[in-house]
């Protein structure tokens, strides 16, 4: 849990210190944006693959490693130079350091160690990344704006070096490491038989051009792209820096930030409730749509002070940030089967850190060309309104784990090809 929130706390960092960086060094936004889109896709596109790597090396091993990646990263940042150096530091070693702790690393460790209350494990760990943000990005964004951005990256060095040796403390690969049993298995507990005689990094690639044969892994990939695009790569990314051209102060918008991650760790929480007992497109239907609808009015909301409108944007949009995630992760099951539903959705996640790179360098881009992000929250808008008429056109399965549906045979071939 330590590593999953510590993660997010430094991949949401990198808004706080756009400004600075730019203030110090004359780079445009433009500059600074390319390396945090650099470090949203190997994000996304690490996450995949970091599964096969803990799959054959362990999971302590790998982990331990990317926080000493990350610290290596932030920590080369206090002597960078030049733009190319951020985007190496930020974009690559920042980048895969932090993919290979995302929810794949969670999905792993509650696949591993619990049988009971799985699902409820799996909803802790998806809100550890909000835990995260509500944690570091008000300190990181004090010091940004106090003693300086080297301060901030100091305090990212930091923290990741001394849980490099709690991981490999206390961290384990499987519950036999400890002579123990997985929470809540019985006493004739014995560990599923591995059928699997592929090497993990072909299952992934392998599942990948099997599921994209199906136009319900494709709305799923595109409505993902768009939710990605909508929170870390615009909100994440720019949301301090616009409310800074509205004149509020650095640490304020800061704040409201780490605002939206408090309300996050419930909607995510009342989503998976929601999820049990609401058809999941609809669901998707309803996050995307009323996202899209906010996103449209935030320039008549940012003003040097916090209103109560703004107020209403911030629980709204923290109550639906990670919403969208139970759903998906639902359907993928209900249309993939269980067996692959977890490869599926780390593709469908890849697909979330991509549109959140491609985001995060528009944005910077339309507020270089522009002077305003205008451009770039009516685009977001626009896009999430189109991502909930996608999700209705995903297919109604027989065997839906919704409420009412029958039992399907689990690995049932996808029928919904395009």
């Amino acid at each position: 849990m330590g590593a999953l929130i510590a993660a997010a706390g430094f991949r949401s960092s990198t808004g706080a210190l756009l400004e600075p960086l730019e203030n110090e060094f004359g780079w445009s936004r433009a500059t600074t944006s390319g390396a945090v889109s650099l470090n949203l896709v190997v994000y996304g596109l690490t996450a995949p693959f970091a599964a096969a790597l803990m799959e054959r090396f362990g999971v302590r091993r790998v982990v331990a490693a990317a926080l000493a990646l990350v610290a290596l990263g932030a920590g080369l940042t206090l002597v960078m130079t030049s733009a190319w150096q951020l985007w190496l530091l930020w974009g690559f070693a920042v980048g895969i350091g932090t993919g290979s702790l995302a929810l794949v690393f969670g999905a792993i460790v509650a696949n591993r160690w619990f049988v009971a209350h799985r699902g409820v494990v799996v909803g802790v760990f998806s809100a550890a990344s909000s835990t995260g943000q509500l944690v570091f990005l008000p300190a990181i964004a004090h010091l940004a704006e106090g003693p300086g951005w080297r301060w901030a990256a100091g305090l990212v060095t930091a923290f990741a070096l001394a849980l490099v040796p709690l991981v490999w403390w206390i961290l384990r690969d499987h519950p036999a490491d400890v002579g123990t049993t997985p929470y809540g298995a019985g006493p004739d507990w014995t560990p599923e038989p591995v059928t699997e005689t592929r090497g993990a990094a072909r299952v992934a690639v392998d599942t990948l051009r099997e599921s994209a044969r199906s136009r319900t892994f494709w709305i799923l990939f595109v409505s993902f792209w768009i939710c990605g695009w909508s929170t870390n790569g615009l909100i994440g990314t720019h949301f301090i820096p616009a409310a800074h051209d509205h004149g509020m102060p650095a640490g304020t918008s800061a704040n409201l930030l780490a605002l939206i991650g408090v309300f996050d760790i419930i909607g995510t929480i009342a989503s998976g409730w929601l999820t049990d007992r609401v058809d999941s497109r609809y669901l998707l239907f309803g996050y995307y749509f009323f996202r899209g609808l906010s996103l449209l009015v935030v320039p008549a909301l940012l003003g040097p002070d916090v209103h109560p409108s703004l107020f209403v944007f911030i629980l709204f949009y923290g109550l639906d940030w990670v919403a969208t995630v139970p759903p998906t992760v639902a359907l993928c099951r209900q249309h993939f089967g269980a067996a692959r539903a977890g490869v599926v959705f780390g593709w469908v996640f890849a697909a979330h850190m991509v549109g959140a790179g491609v985001a995060a360098s528009y944005a910077g881009w339309i507020r270089t060309a522009y002077g305003d992000y205008f451009a770039a929250w009516m685009t977001a808008g626009g896009l999430c309104l189109g991502a909930a008429v996608l999700c209705l056109l995903i297919p109604r399965r027989a065997g839906e784990d919704g409420p009412g549906d029958p039992e399907q045979a689990i690995g049932e071939p996808v029928t919904d090809s395009m």
